[in-house]
């Protein structure tokens, strides 16, 4: 039987075989400092709408609440670095911003294909039980990547890398074998806090605490409602996540491009053109954003974010097709519709519109947002 060092040896080359770019090794205890900062998180209702955080916020405080057999847990990652700064795509007004993580394949997919493939080595070479999680179930995954040494969590939370920056993709394999843990990685932020300083809608209420519920990231991804008013114009071009934070931090000077071709930038979500995605309707949208985690949104929350960047363009050129979203079935739309033409055209032609479309509405969402319209 391969002693504990030959077996970490034996792993750390299989997931190198992988793909993976870092491999750290911890055990599951030591974490109630970071479920009490969770937990005060939740308390504060800073996770918004995610209530699936709260739902399982106590499985959360100790990984072997999942698995009582994990005895250790490999950290994996990927670099995803994008090829430009991406803060330079925000002056691109009549173009859509997506988030660098989503421009390329699901990671999901990717990672946990990956993940399987090196957990069943682990299993076929030395009879061990294995599970792998991607983002998706209560592990505090950057915590652990914390105290395996991969990294550590800067002000804005995420995880930073002094190899790779901000552009890591992470999942984690626990196992029943007792490997050696790796040391912890240290805080090297220092004072510096750009990614504070750089939110466009003040999302960062101290260093290391968020609220989701004023972040771009989430207000695009995950909520399902009207977003609202103060929140529309920091949003600029950006119709799925922000990396400001991200982008912005000194360690992306080490950043490397990505060499996974996966993650490779797909062309028709390389900053595609805002006038394209309005005339998305459900069909097309699945096609285009299929094997992608833009998909999951869905068509009608993805236009919602689409018509605010409308708005923010300030390009006139549009109103042809934002005035036919005013008819849109979804509310969601229409309701960023008519937002935006108070960005786009005179309030003659304003008053047009709204005698055309508001005796019709039924939303009182969307008529609230005519009716404000009218007093501006």
């Amino acid at each position: 039987m391969p002693d504990p060092k030959s077996q970490k040896d034996h792993i750390i080359k299989a997931a190198q075989a992988a793909g993976f770019d870092l491999i750290r090794v911890t055990n599951p205890g030591g974490l109630r400092p970071h479920a009490d900062h969770f937990r005060a998180f939740i308390d504060l209702d800073r996770h918004g709408d995610m209530l699936w955080m709260a739902e399982k916020a106590d499985r959360r405080s100790d990984p072997r609440t999942l698995w009582p057999d994990v005895r250790s847990i490999i950290l994996l990652a990927m670099n995803y670095g994008p090829d430009s700064d991406p803060l330079e795509t925000l002056k691109l007004k009549d173009r859509g911003n997506i988030s660098v993580y989503a421009r390329g394949k699901d990671y999901h997919d990717v990672v946990k294909k990956k993940l399987k493939q090196v957990a069943r080595d682990i299993h076929r070479s030395f009879d061990a039980e294995v599970k792998v999680f991607v983002d998706t179930a209560p592990v505090m995954e950057k915590p652990l990547a914390q105290k395996s040494g991969l990294g550590w969590q800067g002000k804005h939370t995420n995880l930073v890398s002094r190899e790779f920056g901000s552009w890591l993709f992470l999942g984690s394999i626990f196992t029943t074998l007792d490997l050696p843990p790796d040391p912890p990685e240290r805080d090297h932020c220092g004072s510096c806090q750009k990614c504070i300083d750089i939110c466009p809608t003040d999302a960062f209420p101290a260093p290391n605490q968020l609220d989701a519920r004023r972040c771009i990231s989430y207000l695009t991804i995950e909520y399902k409602g009207h977003i609202a008013e103060e929140f529309r114009k920091p949003m600029g071009n950006r119709i799925y996540g922000c990396d400001d934070c991200l982008s912005i931090c000194p360690w992306n000077k080490y950043a490397q491009k990505l060499d996974e071709p996966a993650y490779l930038p797909r062309p028709e979500l390389s900053f595609p053109e805002l006038g394209d995605l309005m005339e998305l309707d459900d069909k097309s949208f699945r096609q285009v954003f299929s094997g992608s985690p833009i998909k999951r949104i869905g068509r009608d929350y993805f236009i919602r974010n689409v018509m605010i960047a409308v708005g923010n363009s300030r390009n006139s050129n549009f109103m042809p097709q934002v005035e036919r979203r005013l008819a849109d079935s979804s509310p969601y739309v229409r309701a960023m519709a008519v937002w935006a033409l108070g960005l786009l055209c005179d309030k003659e032609k304003q008053t047009v519109l709204r005698n055309n479309y508001l005796s019709d509405e039924t939303d009182v969402s969307v008529i609230r947002e005519w009716q404000k319209l009218k007093r501006r």
